[in-house]
C-alpha cells in the first residue's frame, strides 16, 4: 500500500521486534529460528535484512532447521547472500552446540543397554549423511568416559583398525567399550561388514583385555543393537 514503510534494514524495525534487542528482554526462547540464526549472521546485505537471509536459509532444505544438523560450508555459501564467512559463523555455532549437549549428557552417564546408547547419541547421528564410526569409553561402573570418532566413510576394516580403536580405550584407562555407527539410510539393519568388524573388534577386545560390550547401529530414530540380535 502508498503510506506503508518497506522495513529493508534491522535498523528500521521496531526496538522491540529486533532480535538483539527481544533476546536481551526477553531471552533466546523467545526468538524464531530465523531470528537466532539472524544474530548469528549478524548483518544482511544491501537487498536483504540477516533475518531474510535466515529464512532464505530455512527454506533451503525440505528438512527446514534439520538441514543445519550436517551442512556444509560449501552448500550454504552457495546460497545468494551467504558467503564463506557467514558460512563459517553458522557451522561453528552449530560444533559449539552439539559439543555443549554431548558434554553435558556424558557427564556421569551409565550405560545399562542399547536404549542408553541411543538416547546418548541418536540426537547427534541421525542426521548425518556420511557414516560415522564412534566408540563409548566407559569405565569399571560403566559410566561414559567420553565418546570418540575412530572414521567417517562407508565402513570397512580398513578404516576401523583395532589399533586405532584401542589405543583410544587404552590412552583414557577404559575398562570396556561400546561400539557405534550411524547408517545414513535411516535403516539400522547390520550389514555383512559390519558384522566382520564388530567380530573382529570384539576378539582383540579379547586379546587386550578390554570388552566390547555391545555395537549400535543407528538408523533414523530407531537403532539396532548386535548384541541384542546375538551378532557378536
Amino acid at each position: 500500500m502508498e503510506n506503508e514503510k518497506y522495513i529493508t534494514t534491522i535498523k528500521e524495525m521496531p526496538r522491540y521486534e529486533r532480535p538483539r534487542e527481544k533476546m536481551m528482554k526477553y531471552g533466546p526462547r523467545s526468538l524464531s529460528n530465523a531470528e537466532l540464526i539472524a544474530i548469528i549472521l549478524s548483518t544482511g546485505t544491501k537487498d536483504k535484512t540477516a533475518i531474510d537471509l535466515a529464512r532464505s536459509i530455512l527454506c533451503f532444505s525440505n528438512e527446514g532447521i534439520g538441514f543445519l544438523a550436517n551442512c556444509s560450508i560449501e552448500e550454504l555459501s552457495s546460497l545468494k547472500g551467504i558467503g564463506l564467512a557467514k558460512s563459517s559463523q553458522i557451522i561453528a555455532a552449530i560444533e559449539l552446540g552439539k559439543r555443549i549437549s554431548l558434554s553435558t549428557r556424558v557427564n556421569n552417564y551409565r550405560i545399562k543397554g542399547p536404549e542408553d546408547v541411543s538416547n546418548l547419541l541418536m540426537e547427534e547421528m541421525r542426521h548425518l549423511k556420511q557414516e560415522h564410526f564412534n566408540i563409548i569409553l566407559l569405565s569399571t561402573k560403566n559410566e561414559v568416559i567420553s565418546v570418540e570418532n575412530i572414521s567417517i566413510g562407508s565402513l570397512n576394516a580398513s578404516i576401523v583398525h583395532p589399533r586405532e580403536v584401542f589405543l583410544r580405550a587404552i590412552k583414557r584407562s577404559s575398562a570396556s567399550i561400546i561400539l557405534a555407527h550411524n547408517h545414513p539410510s535411516g535403516d539400522p539393519q547390520p550389514s555383512k561388514e559390519d558384522i566382520l568388524i564388530t567380530k573382529r573388534l570384539v576378539e582383540s577386545g579379547k586379546i587386550i583385555g578390554i570388552e566390547v560390550l555391545d555395537h549400535v547401529i543407528m538408523g533414523d530414530n530407531n537403532y539396532c543393537s548386535l548384541k541384542e540380535r546375538q551378532l557378536m
